[in-house]
């Protein structure tokens, strides 16, 4: 059952939308570094294509009717886009869930101090990362500042080419005898993960007189006090644009295509589709990288009480309605796969892996040793999805991450199936997954996109 490489097999037609698409795509990689600069971007397109925002329709008074788009925001970091469609909505509806966080490095609460004349920024890690990957490379910070006056401050620094960046140190080969001997998560320590901030002194200053500069900085540009901190959420990535990767071009190189890769052809698909039969839906969520926990994760009630709300206001809203609603939806849990790699061959098992260029990828079930933590969906749900993708001409390959007992991971899949719904990972196969620069096959993200279209269309 070997599939093959789909790129001799397009058109130029095919060719041309998708440049389009990976164009788009990397501009979403780099307006969307955070799950609120995501969100932004999302409803922004969403907007241009028609879409209201729920509570301006609840606030005035408002019905929704077939036909109509509205989107919900939790937290400026989740949202969700309902196109309301002909059928009732106890039949249930075709959703499309990604997530938009990614692993990173945030910045701690009290993080700034000096240590003999530099000034560094503490930090803990976000999600499952290798340490010593985030050392000696460009940097950038992105976030807000919530000061006690109730303004919040948006902050990037390390994109615009007059921008400085910054950076994790590293130890000189020369003197690194001992660390080479470490064991790789004890290369580079979490605590080490410290950002080289600045080294000029203020003047007249004799304590701390480095830190005192930098603070002054911040004030000059952002009126921001060191205890502003507290209330701030600053996330340290990778500085610099996505690119094509490859001599041909065939690739895309950029910081979080995990899980934005899943996130956009969703979002895409979601715009493109226009009329359909049953309510389709696009939620982009937060925190799936840290168990999907918290009122911004799949975990908290924000896709539920949208559901009740949207019910609601097109007059249907009953308990047993939205129970409804639920277990007869039909969901792809939209995440990345891990791609097969030569260079690590051992740990994947090739019958049941997924290859760059041979399409949307599908993962019967996910976990790990045993399929602990895996949603395991049915086979009769897997056979209706290659029929749609069969009909649409969508190439697909299904894959396990990695061999059975060489690791795993999970989704938000096990969490929607608690509602009775039919669920399935489906995404785009990635390499180097989780480091700070991931790469993905354009024509895996074009085939994604059909096949996130072509769901929507015959869930």
């Amino acid at each position: 059952m070997e599939k093959e490489v789909v790129w001799n097999n397009y058109t130029k037609k095919d060719k041309t939308e998708l440049e389009k698409l990976a164009k788009g795509y990397r501009e979403y990689l780099d307006k969307g570094k955070t799950e609120r600069e995501c969100v932004t971007e999302s409803v922004k397109l969403a907007e241009a294509k028609g879409y209201v925002n729920l509570e301006e329709v609840i606030a005035s008074g408002k019905k929704l009717k077939a036909g109509d788009k509205v989107y919900a925001i939790c937290m400026k970091k989740a949202v969700a886009l309902f196109n309301l469609g002909s059928r009732s909505m106890e039949d249930g509806m075709a959703i499309l869930g990604a997530h938009i966080d990614s692993p990173r490095m945030d910045l701690k609460q009290n993080p700034l101090y000096e240590d003999t004349g530099l000034a560094f920024l503490d930090t803990h890690y976000y999600g499952g990362i290798k340490k010593y990957q985030w050392v000696t490379i460009p940097l950038a910070i992105h976030g807000v500042v919530a000061k006690k006056d109730g303004t919040v401050v948006d902050v990037v620094i390390g994109e615009d080419k007059n921008d400085p960046v910054f950076c994790v140190t590293d130890l000189l080969i020369h003197l690194s005898g001992e660390q080479m001997e470490k064991k790789g998560a004890k290369v580079v320590e979490g605590e080490a993960l410290d950002i080289l901030f600045g080294s000029i002194p203020l003047k007249g200053k004799e304590k701390d007189a480095v830190k005192e500069g930098v603070l002054a900085i911040l004030k000059e540009k952002y009126d921001m006090e060191e205890d502003d901190f507290l209330s701030a959420e600053l996330e340290v990535v990778p500085a610099g644009e996505a690119r094509d990767c490859g001599i041909d071009k065939s690739m895309v190189i950029g910081y979080g295509q995990d899980d934005r890769v899943c996130a956009y052809t969703s979002l895409v698909a979601m715009l493109e589709v226009e009329k359909t039969e049953k309510t389709t839906c696009c939620l982009l969520v937060d925190k799936e990288e840290i168990g999907s926990v918290g009122a911004t994760g799949m975990q908290s009630r924000f896709f539920e009480n949208t559901v009740a709300e949207i019910l609601d206001r097109m007059g249907q809203f009953s308990e047993l309605s939205l129970r409804r609603c639920l277990s007869n939806s039909r969901m792809l849990s939209s995440d990345v796969s891990a791609a097969y790699d030569p260079a690590y061959a051992s740990v994947f098992e090739k019958k049941n892996t997924a290859y760059f260029g041979k399409g949307i990828v599908f993962n019967k079930y996910t976990g790990a040793r045993g399929k602990s933590g895996s949603n395991d969906a049915n086979a009769e749900y897997l056979g209706r999805i290659r029929q749609m993708l069969e009909k649409h001409k969508v190439a697909f390959q299904t894959s396990e991450l990695g061999k059975v007992d060489a690791g795993g991971g999970g989704t938000i899949a096990y969490i929607m199936s608690l509602y009775g719904m039919e669920v399935i990972d489906s995404g785009v196969a990635v390499l180097s997954m989780h480091a700070p620069w991931e790469v993905t096959s354009k024509a895996d993200l074009y085939e994604a996109k059909k096949g996130y279209a072509a769901f929507l269309k015959e869930a």
